[in-house]
């Protein structure tokens, strides 16, 4: 078991606060909406170990600051490498990008994402809680792979043809489509749409009702819920994140027209 004390303060992007049991873990960047970046990338896996591990911990809100929820869209960041990245530096992400996950999934409570706003980065993560409410301003795209010249395999490929459907699903990762907040009701990426200022009470509001059962149903029932998505992620995402890694040192070799690897 690991108390809130020792992880309360441990990250540069992430802010906790826990009101009985239910604990609020808010994604920044100096106190602003989350610019997603290699940095951000490696704290995420160590914060939901350890939320993971905390049993005072009953119910999770994820959340954000500012007017998005995940930053930056396309097309004001080319990519994380300015150079052509090393093995070593690839097998962290690799590790990394499996590790976000599955620790996500690890977490044997509810889990409530309370989308403050667009989206932009990595709108797998926050679209596998167990209940995902957004805000009128909310848009989910997946400005960080395809679009920018990265394969989408670090779990892209995995949960938006699981949530969309298989066709929709690879239209919207090869095309960049953006969905906006009421889209993404239609089609279930989101459980409920609220003004922007009422998302996260409402977050609470079910949190707070959730919080009243055993507490051995919150956890076995998430058990339940989370299985299959655990399964899924230990047969493909490993190999979807090789995948990315593979093309990205392709495209320094095309851009450089010498082997990247040699």
């Amino acid at each position: 078991m690991l108390p809130l004390d020792q992880y309360a303060k441990k990250y540069e992007f992430i802010r906790f606060e826990r009101r009985d049991g239910i604990l609020q873990v808010t994604f920044h960047t100096n106190g602003d909406s989350l610019r997603w970046n290699l940095k951000t990338h490696s704290e995420l896996p160590s914060a939901f170990a350890d939320i993971a591990q905390d049993r005072e911990n009953r119910i999770v809100i994820l959340t954000g600051i500012g007017n998005e929820f995940s930053g930056p869209p396309a097309g004001s960041q080319s990519q994380f490498w300015e150079t052509c990245p090393t093995i070593k530096h690839l097998d962290k992400v690799h590790w990394e990008g499996r590790a976000m996950l599955m620790n996500l999934l690890s977490i044997e409570v509810p889990v409530i994402t309370a989308l403050n706003g667009p989206a932009w980065r990595h709108a797998e993560f926050p679209l596998l809680s167990d209940i995902v409410l957004a805000s009128e301003t909310t848009k989910i795209q997946d400005s960080g792979h395809f679009i920018n010249n990265m394969a989408p395999g670090d779990g892209m490929h995995i949960v938006f043809p699981m949530l969309l459907g298989m066709n929709r699903g690879r239209y919207f990762l090869l095309t960049g489509q953006i969905l906006d907040a009421q889209q993404s009701l239609e089609l279930g990426l989101v459980n409920e749409v609220l003004p922007q200022d009422k998302v996260l009470a409402r977050a609470w509001e079910i949190a707070a009702d959730m919080a009243k059962r055993p507490t051995l149903l919150l956890r076995y029932s998430r058990l339940l819920l989370v299985e299959h998505l655990r399964k899924r992620m230990q047969d493909l995402l490993g190999y979807g994140l090789g995948m990315e890694s593979l093309a990205i040192l392709g495209a320094y070799e095309e851009r450089a027209g010498q082997p990247a690897v040699k």
